[in-house]
């Protein structure tokens, strides 16, 4: 015998899973929506400013003026593979940075192989003298800047770490003799150490340049006797110095490409140098790169509250 009850308890039964269901749509639509308003901040934007040339080339950077600036610059490196392509950088990333009131400059530069890793070394040193030099205009304090990038961006950030400083005092263009020397950096996964690749799989065991990337120095990237040299200059893991910049680095020990050992070793060398601290965040099991890096960047944002 069927009950009388069961139709108006299907009913029921029916209304109540309507109602989760639409509940849970607008809780999912009030969370998308609340990351796609934290993720595009209201903001200044300002692509495709020239800080130089390189090959008959325009070389850019995009600046970001926040709605609240703290004023100290955060320089993005947009790089990857020692690759740049400034319509490829999604700005969203750089919310955190905005949100607390940084003024961010994302600067690309010319790709491996038409512009050499040595002169796009040069090229990111000219960026922040350039950005430097226009401080005023920007806001901000010059004696503010902080640097971040990841992988090839990660080794160019080094680069300015160890590297950076003043230009020759008789430079023809007053821009190049600004310093090139960033007060704080905050990176991913970098290459510290291109004499010593260690267990990248980018080893080939012979000495030479990681193998794809064989065409990425130019003539002296191929020559076997002037590689070495090379190679020791381009290595920010040899200029570790007691006047660098503090550096906090995150990087996943399940990276392959860059293993973790790369920014071992460069802590290692600033701590035997005397430098400011190194600190290195381990992600467990993680590759050249993942999901939640994105929230990640709240590290990089408090690195810069602490230190600029």
């Amino acid at each position: 015998m069927n009950s009388p009850s069961r139709p108006g308890g299907c009913r029921r039964l029916f209304l109540r899973l309507l109602l989760v269901g639409a509940a849970l749509i607008v809780l999912l639509a009030a969370v998308a929506g609340g990351f796609w308003w934290y993720f595009h901040p209201t903001c200044e934007h300002r692509p495709g400013l020239v800080y130089g040339q390189r090959d008959g080339h325009d070389l850019t950077f995009d600046l970001a003026c926040p709605q609240r600036p703290n004023g100290a610059g955060v320089i993005v490196i947009v790089s990857g593979r020692w690759k740049s392509r400034p319509e490829s950088f999604d700005f969203w990333l750089t919310a955190p940075f905005l949100r607390q009131g940084y003024t961010v400059f994302a600067v690309s530069h010319r790709s491996q192989p038409e512009t050499s890793v040595q002169d796009t070394v040069a090229d990111v040193n000219r960026a922040v003298r350039f950005i430097r030099h226009h401080a005023a205009d920007y806001g901000i304090d010059p004696g503010r800047l902080g640097v971040t990038g990841g992988s090839s961006g990660g080794q160019l950030s080094l680069m300015l770490v160890t590297r950076g400083g003043p230009g020759p005092a008789d430079a023809v263009d007053p821009v190049d003799r600004e310093s090139s020397a960033v007060q704080a950096a905050a990176i991913l996964f970098p290459v510290t150490n291109l004499v010593d690749l260690g267990t990248s799989t980018q080893n080939a065991g012979d000495g030479g340049p990681p193998k794809s990337f064989r065409e990425a120095f130019g003539e002296e990237g191929k020559d076997p006797e002037r590689w070495p040299a090379l190679a020791r200059e381009l290595s920010p893991v040899y200029h570790a110095h007691a006047g660098q910049p503090p550096v906090l680095i995150l990087h996943g020990d399940g990276d392959t490409l860059v293993p973790l050992e790369q920014s071992e070793w460069f802590r290692d060398a600033s701590e035997k140098a005397g430098a400011s601290p190194v600190k290195i965040v381990v992600r467990e099991g993680k590759g050249h790169g993942w999901l939640r890096i994105v929230f990640d960047i709240g590290l990089f944002v408090d690195w810069f509250d602490e230190h600029l």
